[in-house]
């Protein structure tokens, strides 16, 4: 209904829906004309749209990014700001979608006899090279533990070892998901994230790498691995920019990895062994002959830029930011549903700019500092439009202050505490922490560090290149119904509806008002940022410290 509308009157329909309703608000005090603007009808308003069934899971290249476009622009449009990238409110982001062409193989040969496993069931394959046919034959295969390169931990899973052209098999997570002595714990290091892996197997010269899934050290069901990756994937376009690709990548089942080391006369007290220091890669007696055959297409997809300029200081800048692409339509579920909706995921996110951006502009006065909207692109085939936002700045990244990202927000209702990933690296958690306080409310521990979610949210780009960067995720402390069922309710999002059909939005299930606080408090944050001078720092022992101490210098 609301999308009907939506056609009918365009921009000054946007205008009702974006500056006039506030009924049903949040946790305005009243005192504040930036906190009277937020509306949980508003918000449900927009997430409905996003995630209906018409804009077909917000694929890029779909009519679903068509759509999805036009409705924040007019939305962004609607609310006064102003593009943010010239006279464009969208930045190109020029990606190469690579597509199967024919199943993949994948088919191993021990002195025990040959072993194929079945595509989507046994494994998922992929390859970032742009050509009709990748293929290994007779590959030689290697364990190599965690694939890990990591001198500050004195970690070297490559040590003496040559794998130029070879598979190499590798467990994700990282040594402290087993030992909370190695590495930083059970917080999981960039070391554990699966994108890593590959980078490092790229930067070892090896012709493929296979990740050994485990639901626990994965943090989620092989389900997601299948939904994400076994079908069509986008990358960067780097034709201008080349670099060395893995022949293949991808993810094969704990059950398969169980069946190649029978087959090469081990068992899994090998992966037991690769979880302690000291452990030396071993080649394995078997071959591997696998191919992808892919086709390419190149094109372009958009971020969206909208701005509201600083009165004071405009060429500092606070970024808020929320991915606004899903999956798209691929494999139907049980009930026959193809449609990935993401709901939550990110369509809240997305929603919730729009909340803040109409909270900025309801205050008397335009803050001190630009304050930016960035929704970018392709976060969930991983990161690309943040990551090519960071390669290729609109505004300075030295004169960025920070970015307060939002991915999934909290539905289910209010709760005494918030959290965050990657504990230790930002003043931002100080500043999360006084606000929460403000509020009788307190931050908690992370609920699952091992996930590693620090390094899965678009926030991570702007870390990387040296800005202080937070996405506050939804606590677990209901208000009426405490910690065990706030933990229930997120297991169940991850385990029945994180990347399937079924991330839905529900208006019998949901409750927003805890998800709008949140939503309060990261604009509060960003407020005050945005009314000083200050800039946050990176904490003592953040591996992003020495970046931005450089932009600081090159600053002043």
């Amino acid at each position: 209904m609301i999308r009907i509308a939506l056609r009918g009157v365009g921009v000054v329909g946007l205008i009702c829906l974006f500056l006039a309703c506030n009924q049903g608000g949040g946790a305005s005090s009243g005192t504040d004309a930036g906190l009277a603007g937020f509306s949980k009808d508003s918000l449900a308003a927009s997430i409905k749209t996003l995630s209906s069934d018409e804009f077909q899971g917000r694929r890029p290249f779909t009519a679903g990014e068509t759509k999805t476009i036009d409705y924040l622009v007019n939305a962004y449009t609607a609310l006064g700001l102003e593009p943010g990238n010239g006279n464009s409110y969208t930045q190109d982001v020029p990606l190469v979608e690579i597509s199967p062409s024919a199943p993949s193989s994948l088919a191993f040969h021990s002195p025990k006899g040959d072993l194929s496993l079945q595509n989507l069931t046994d494994f998922v394959t992929w390859t970032e090279r742009p050509d009709t046919l990748d293929a290994l034959n007779s590959n030689e295969v290697v364990f190599a533990g965690f694939g890990i390169v990591a001198p500050e931990y004195n970690w070297n899973d490559y040590s003496g070892l040559n794998v130029k052209g070879k598979t190499v098999i590798v467990m994700v997570n990282d040594p402290g998901f087993y030992d909370s002595t190695l590495f930083k714990g059970h917080t999981m290091t960039y070391y554990g994230r699966w994108t890593y892996k590959y980078e490092e197997a790229a930067r070892q010269g090896a012709g493929a790498c296979l990740i050994i899934h485990n639901t626990a050290a994965a943090s989620y069901p092989f389900q997601v691995v299948q939904s994400s990756n076994g079908g069509v994937k986008l990358h960067l376009d780097t034709r201008d920019n080349p670099s060395y690709q893995l022949t293949l990548q991808g993810w094969i089942t704990e059950p398969a990895a169980m069946k190649l080391l029978a087959a090469a006369g081990r068992d899994s007290s090998l992966l037991k062994q690769a979880q302690r220091p000291g452990f030396k890669a071993v080649s394995l007696p078997l071959t591997l002959t696998g191919a992808v055959h892919a086709k390419e297409v190149y094109n372009k997809s958009h971020n969206i830029i909208a701005k509201i300029t600083g009165s004071k200081y405009p060429n500092e800048y606070v970024v808020f930011s929320a991915h606004w692409d899903h999956l798209g339509i691929g494999k139907p579920d049980a009930k026959g549903d193809s449609i990935y909706n993401g709901a939550a995921d990110n369509a809240s996110g997305t929603a919730a700019l729009l909340q803040i951006a109409r909270a900025f502009k309801g205050l008397p006065e335009a803050p001190e500092r630009t304050v930016l909207f960035l929704s970018v692109t392709a976060e969930e085939q991983g990161l690309l439009g943040s990551a090519w936002y960071a390669q290729h700045p609109v505004y300075p990244l030295a004169t960025t202050v920070a970015d307060l990202n939002i991915d999934v927000i909290n539905t289910y209702g209010p709760t005494k505490d918030i959290t965050y990933s990657g504990k230790g690296q930002s003043d931002l958690e100080d500043s999360l922490a006084e606000e929460m306080k403000k509020h009788g409310r307190y931050v908690a521990p992370e609920d699952h560090p091992e996930a590693g979610h620090y390094f899965r949210s678009d926030h991570f780009n702007f870390a990387r290149a040296g800005v202080p960067s937070l996405t506050a995720d939804g606590g677990v402390d209901d208000v009426a119904k405490g910690t065990a069922f706030g933990k229930q309710k997120h297991d169940e999002y991850t385990s029945r509806r994180y990347h399937q059909p079924s991330d839905e939005y529900d208006p019998n299930s949901w409750n927003l008002q805890g998800g709008l606080e949140d939503i309060e408090a990261v604009y509060d944050i960003g407020l005050h940022l945005a009314d000083s001078h200050g800039w946050p720092q990176w904490k003592a022992g953040s591996e992003f410290k020495a970046i931005r101490d450089k932009t600081t210098a090159e600053r002043k």
